[in-house]
């Protein structure tokens, strides 16, 4: 996919059909759901003494069910069964599905559409371990994040048209609810017939023998899921955005008549903005990221996801609501575009902020067990967005939240979690504000760091500049890297905490410190057989002059002992910089350097059998060239 769009698949046949099949499927689900919830929220509707309020977030909690209960045995077929055959047989069941979804429109009865409501959620659970496992089997490593990012944006391009024909359909008059049903029944029939070009996708554990006990397969794919440690973080991750969207989305019909003065449209509209923005989020992830797994995105999108929200709040909190108005009277009104704003940016951060950690796992999931690794991750959203119903609910009915207090309390708890979630993982963190930093210091120019391997241990070596180095690397490498460091750089203010965040190994030489000396060394050769990055200055401290001091050994001993293969790396332009020494040995006086341009060059990855200290100064040195 190098040097194309990610655009360019949706011409392929290995990719389209199911593109266009999850899409429809999609768009079908939100015809029906939002027909019904604007059906009950604006038709007075009542059902087991609820008011349409209740019943809105009880449909939530209903379409998401399933996915707890049968998303372990989605997970199974998936990896037992050829992917095709599990699309086709779950669009015919959509198919039977909207039939008794139209019946129940039909008829008004509400019994029959929360029925269908609670199937049209068991489509969706059968679905997705399929919609996310077949990735991998379809594109290239460098497609993933583009291919995430499409299916990402194209599933809510198909939730802003679905939820614009469900709102526009059920509020024709009369006919309204006969309109959605026919529509959802047509939708179906054509999700079926666009499935049957998906090509093969075969069976990735076809001897799997099927556990009909949802309770136990559940926690065994759970179990199965937390072995990894970054794929079950990761899907954390993903099932507290699930959690904040699902309280979001819940409340905007009520929040169009209650908050703004709107009516059917205008609830319409503002799913239809929240749709648009995620949209877009997702296909800037492939841009931002370079087509790589960039996980310096999730903190950034996690930011937006809080601040927005809390102003959202101050946003709506002194409307005062007039009657019903429809899209061009809401829009016409200079304090709604502040509405739709806060809308917008929230929803591109939370785009921002989920491609990369469904790319991640991906990515870090043996594809052997991929399918019920994603079931895992559904079953974990769908326990966390049946919490958020039953809070959103608890909220309404016993504390008497308004619709404002409950976008505010989404907002601040999104901040605690991020904030607790960084301190599990403080990669996605540190990775983030390395970024910043570098960003803000430096213009940097990175070339040749596609070298460094996807996957597997790798040591990366680098002559040794000045106190950021560490971060530059990190800035521009997509893999974390654990760095040996003096241990006398650990003392530095604010960098001395980021290197201990990052996890950076500190070293003494032999003379100083032996025991030091050894433990780093082990440290160095358990991250290794980690199949993680480890990164070096050979050098062994900063250079007071800008040129480089001759390799010390201790690399070859790191090599010898491990097999690791090695990538040199140059860093250039950073000497004479704020961060750098001068030549009385001194840093942090001159503030020369800032906005500079540096570059970071790799040169191609070294065997473990060829590596020598001599060597790996030479091929530095190379890089490095004039520019210091």
């Amino acid at each position: 996919m190098s040097g194309h769009s990610q655009f360019a698949l949706l011409g392929e046949r290995r990719f389209a059909p199911f593109f266009w099949t999850q899409f429809l499927g999609a768009m079908n689900d939100n015809v029906f759901k939002n027909g019904m919830i604007i059906f009950m929220a604006f038709g007075g509707m009542t059902l087991a003494g609820m008011d349409s309020n209740l019943l809105v977030n009880a449909a939530g909690a209903v379409f998401i069910l399933p996915f707890v209960l049968f998303s372990a045995f989605a997970g199974q077929l998936a990896d037992k069964y050829e992917k095709t055959r599990v699309i086709r047989g779950v669009k015919i069941f959509e198919i039977v599905v909207m039939a008794l979804g139209a019946v129940g429109f039909v008829t008004a009865n509400l019994a029959i559409l929360f029925i269908a409501l609670f199937a049209m959620g068991l489509h969706s659970t059968l679905f997705g371990p399929v919609k996310y496992a077949i990735l991998p089997q379809a594109l290239q490593q460098d497609e993933l994040v583009g291919g995430n990012g499409l299916v990402e944006s194209g599933t809510f391009v198909a939730i802003l048209i679905g939820t614009i024909a469900g709102g526009v359909l059920v509020a024709m008059k009369p006919s309204g609810p006969v309109i959605v049903a026919t529509a959802t029944i047509i939708l179906a029939v054509i999700g079926y017939v666009v499935s049957r070009a998906v090509p093969l996708a075969p069976a990735t554990d076809p001897s799997l023998k099927l556990n009909w006990n949802p309770f136990t397969e559940t926690a065994a794919n759970l179990r199965l899921a937390a072995k990894n440690i970054v794929v079950w973080r990761s899907m954390l991750g993903i099932s507290w955005l699930w959690f904040y969207g699902a309280m979001l989305l819940n409340q905007f019909a009520n929040m169009s008549k209650d908050v703004l003065g709107g009516n059917e449209q205008v609830a319409t509209a503002l799913l239809a903005v929240f749709a648009v923005g995620v949209a877009v989020g997702s296909l800037l992830c492939e841009r931002l990221s370079g087509k790589k797994v960039e996980i310096g995105l999730v903190p950034f999108g996690s930011i937006g996801m809080s601040l927005f929200a809390i102003d959202l709040y101050f946003a709506t909190k002194g409307l005062k609501p007039v009657g019903q108005s429809g899209v061009a009277d809401f829009i016409s009104k200079p304090e709604h575009w502040r509405v739709i704003a806060d809308l917008f940016l929230l929803s591109v951060s939370g785009g921002l902020y989920s491609v990369p950690l469904y790319a991640l796992i991906q990515e870090r999931a043996d594809a052997s067990h991929r399918s019920r690794i994603i079931a895992a991750n559904n079953i974990l959203n769908a326990i966390f967005m049946v919490v958020s119903a039953l809070l959103a609910i608890v909220l309404i009915k016993f504390a008497h939240f308004s619709v404002p207090e409950l976008i505010l309390t989404i907002g601040i708890l999104n901040a605690v979690v991020a904030g607790y979630i960084y301190t599990l993982t403080p990669e996605f963190l540190l990775r983030f504000l390395c970024w910043m930093l570098i960003s803000f210091a430096y213009r940097l120019r990175v070339k040749g760091l596609e070298n460094i391997p996807d996957k597997g241990p790798v040591v990366i070596v680098a002559n040794h500049v000045s106190y950021v180095d560490a971060l530059v690397i990190l800035a521009a490498c997509r893999r974390p890297v654990q760095f040996v460091m003096d241990h006398n750089i650990f003392r530095t203010p604010v960098l001395g905490w980021a290197f201990r965040q990052m996890k950076a190994i500190p070293i003494a030489s032999a003379r100083e410190d032996p025991a030091m000396m050894e433990a780093a060394f082990e440290r160095v050769k358990q991250t290794l057989a980690e199949g993680d990055v480890v990164g070096i200055f050979p050098e062994g401290k900063l250079t007071k002059d800008g040129e480089m001091a001759p390799f010390r050994p201790g690399i070859e001993r790191i090599v010898a002992e491990t097999g690791a293969p090695v990538v040199p790396l140059a860093l250039r332009g950073l000497w004479g910089s704020f961060f750098s020494r001068s030549v009385d040995g001194q840093a942090f006086k001159r503030m020369r350097g800032f906005f500079n341009r540096i570059e970071l060059v790799g040169d191609a990855l070294i065997p473990a059998g060829n590596v020598t200290a001599a060597k790996l100064e030479e091929k530095v040195k190379a890089l490095r060239g004039e520019l210091r």
